[in-house]
């Protein structure tokens, strides 16, 4: 606008340069400022419009406000403008149209046709395309009013209103019917006769936030085992692309009265590994039973939740998960609580008394800062910077490998700050060790190798994209769900892959190295087997890591002190206790190293049972158990409401023409009966049935 005032038709160019470069860098990062200007009326449409307004500004004030160019373009940008209009509506109704009511993946949806996606570039992003379509006008505008050749605007106006008026020709094939995905109500019938031939009998019913997939894919495996035909039912389409790959069936409801109206009548174990409201929408259903099983075992509060008392049954890990509950005392029966293990824990590895390496390894995991600010919830915000420092500079060479929680920083900008800086300090120290004679030679030696496992990570990922996702590329949720078949042998090279990827990972550094990891690979457990010895806080990383046998250490960052620490978490009773200071980390630094000074070994393999339960049968047969055990009781049930509401329903009435034909005596019996029949002492029938939804469908 400075620029346009002076004016400046240079220095305006510039400033024009800047702007939409500043956008597209916004756009391309994703940046919280673009929805912030969104909500202050400053949108894509009208930060573009404004600029148009700036290049008419412009013109008028270099006295060209009665030449044709400054029509030209006037009438460019309005015609522009309106063109915006019907590309607007044909990107959204060919996105209505072409969205499912649900998203499934291994489900064969072979009863409808589900034609091909639309090109993505058509569609990704399409109002930022289609505004981007003004800069051959404002080109040619500027460039025409700075050199005295109309032509060049007036050229570059018609590009852009022709690319304008392609743009929107490009889109109008795509509202053909033959190119609309099927209507709701043949999608919705396709899936009941799917889930008719399938006849799933245990469902993991999973909804959630945008950061909480990995509450459900940490169920995957133990899913894609269980006995039994499992099905997965989803809520939000945002986390089924977060879910990782699995042969188990998927089908994403968003909407639930689709959910409710789904043909379910064959399950009879659903189990729910978070505490939610849409849990509501599967719990109303009687006959299967409904089962939390959480997604971890910890002395936090969310492991005790009153709301538990909806579920038919809770399933904890070993003995301690029982007597949480107990102590709690929030309504929980003992008679339905079942310890069923951790078959997640399969993959841990057990401790061999010695380190994996030449110096030890350890592992830090806090949790995140949780939803208040009770100074229990994390060791991050006031020990996370001392414990990283005293590993750092430990008097015998540590290596650290940082792994923060995955929502660390979504709600305090103070833990964000903290984890910004450790990771920035681990960083420093693997930089600064790099330097040192020791472990420049060590580097020396290993680089082939290293360089050898780097090459081999990127081939794997490479293959692992390919593999990611069925079908051709860029297509939508629709397409995806009637591509997204489970393939046996794309199965087994993605699992052996995986195993590839995480062997050449940790070969492509230094076992000296200090390490910040993050995001989904490599997983938790896979920095368990890599490490030998764990700090981290109160949550299931804790009980979890416990499987190992290894020494951990857990802060005290509430300030307890030892004795009321271990008595209010059961978890921390065979760890070495951290003030937020971590003096104390030489404790746990000296059981690494020296199997003679691990007082705490024989309290972690008592702990180890309590908590997860024995090591025979395995997690895996236990699990089995419980979910055979718990569908005899939802038969069981199904069939004692069928009997009882046949013993209870009245007789069918006498044809009253049969009646009347009969012997005299006949009509005062069948009196009689109606008078029985609608006396109104006599319970309903009705109110019976009524109880259970079932029996009415």
């Amino acid at each position: 606008m400075v620029a346009a005032l002076l004016p400046d038709i240079w220095l305006f160019a510039a400033a024009t340069a800047v702007t939409y470069i500043a956008d597209w860098y916004l756009h391309q990062r994703g940046s919280y400022l673009i929805n912030r200007l969104g909500k202050v009326r400053a949108g894509l449409s009208i930060r573009f419009l404004l600029r148009q307004l700036m290049v008419i500004l412009l013109l008028a004030r270099l006295d060209l406000a009665e030449e044709p160019l400054f029509y030209a373009a006037v009438a460019c940008f309005l015609v522009f403008y309106g063109l915006q209009a019907p590309h607007g509506a044909l990107t959204t109704l060919i996105k209505l149209r072409r969205t499912l009511p649900i998203v499934t993946r291994n489900v064969d949806l072979h009863a409808v046709r589900i034609p091909d996606a639309p090109p993505r570039s058509l569609l990704y992003r399409s109002s930022e395309k289609m505004l981007h379509l003004d800069l051959p006008a404002v080109v040619g505008v500027l460039v025409g009013a700075g050199t005295g050749e109309d032509y060049v605007g007036y050229i570059g106006a018609g590009v852009t209103l022709l690319l304008a008026l392609g743009y929107n020709a490009l889109l109008v094939p795509y509202l053909r019917r033959s190119r609309r995905a099927p209507s709701a109500p043949a999608v919705l019938k396709a899936l009941d006769t799917w889930l008719g031939e399938y006849q799933p009998t245990v469902v993991l019913y999973f909804s959630g936030s945008n950061e909480s997939a990995y509450q459900g894919n940490m169920w995957l495996d133990t899913m894609a085992a269980v006995e039994g035909r499992p099905l997965i039912v989803m809520r939000e389409r945002n986390l089924v692309a977060q879910l990782a790959d699995t042969s188990v069936p998927v089908v994403c409801v968003p909407a639930g009265t689709h959910l409710m109206n789904m043909n379910l009548s064959t399950v009879r174990v659903c189990l729910y590994p978070a505490n939610v409201g849409k849990n509501i929408h599967m719990l109303r259903v009687p006959t299967m039973k409904h089962v939390f099983i959480g997604h971890g075992d910890s002395d936090k509060l969310a492991s005790v939740n009153p709301y538990s008392k909806v579920y038919d049954e809770v399933w904890t890990a070993g003995r301690a998960g029982r007597d949480r509950y107990a102590l709690a005392d929030v309504g929980i029966r003992d008679e339905d609580i079942v310890e069923v293990g951790r078959p997640q824990l399969a993959p841990i590895e057990s401790w061999t008394g010695t380190t994996r390496n030449p110096i030890p390894t350890v592992l830090y995991a806090p949790t995140w800062e949780g939803w208040d600010d009770n100074p229990g919830n994390t060791s991050l915000l006031l020990a996370g910077e001392n414990i990283v420092r005293r590993l750092l500079t430990a008097d015998s060479p540590v290596r650290v490998i940082y792994k923060p929680h995955p929502f660390t920083g979504i709600r305090s900008a103070k833990a964000k700050a903290v984890d910004a800086r450790i990771k920035a300090v681990v960083a420093k120290a693997a930089q600064d060790r790099a330097a040192e004679s020791r472990w420049a030679q060590e580097a020396s030696a290993a680089a082939a190798g290293q360089r050898a496992a780097k090459a081999e990570l990127v081939r794997i990922e490479s293959r692992l994209a390919e593999l990611a996702k069925p079908g051709r590329a860029g297509g939508d949720e629709s397409e995806e769900s009637r591509v997204a078949l489970a393939d046996p042998a794309r199965q087994a090279e993605i699992a052996a892959l995986r195993t590839e990827w995480n062997d050449a990972y940790w070969r492509s550094f230094g076992w000296w190295e200090h390490k910040t990891v993050t995001g989904a690979r490599p997983k938790l457990y896979d920095c368990f087997n890599q490490s030998d010895a764990m700090v981290s806080d109160i949550s299931s990383v804790v009980s979890d890591f416990i499987a190992s046998g290894k020494p951990y250490a857990v802060t005290d960052s509430a300030e307890l002190g030892a004795h009321e620490f271990k008595r209010q978490n059961t978890a921390v009773r065979a760890a070495v206790i951290l003030s937020n200071g971590a003096q104390e980390i030489d404790q746990l630094l000296s059981a690494v190293a020296d199997p003679a000074a691990d007082s705490l070994a024989e309290a972690r393999h008592e702990l180890k049972t309590y908590l997860l339960g024995p090591d025979e049968p395995t997690s895996m047969e236990q699990f089995d158990a419980a979910v055979r055990a718990l569908a005899a009781k939802a038969e069981a049930r199904n069939a004692g409401v069928a009997q009882r509401v046949g013993e209870q329903l009245p007789e069918p009435l006498p044809d009253p023409e049969a009646a009347s034909s009969g012997a005299g005596d006949g009509s005062a019996e069948i009196i009689a009966e109606v008078e029985v029949a609608v006396d109104p002492d006599t319970p309903s029938p009705d109110a019976e049935i009524g109880a259970d939804p079932s029996v009415i469908r």
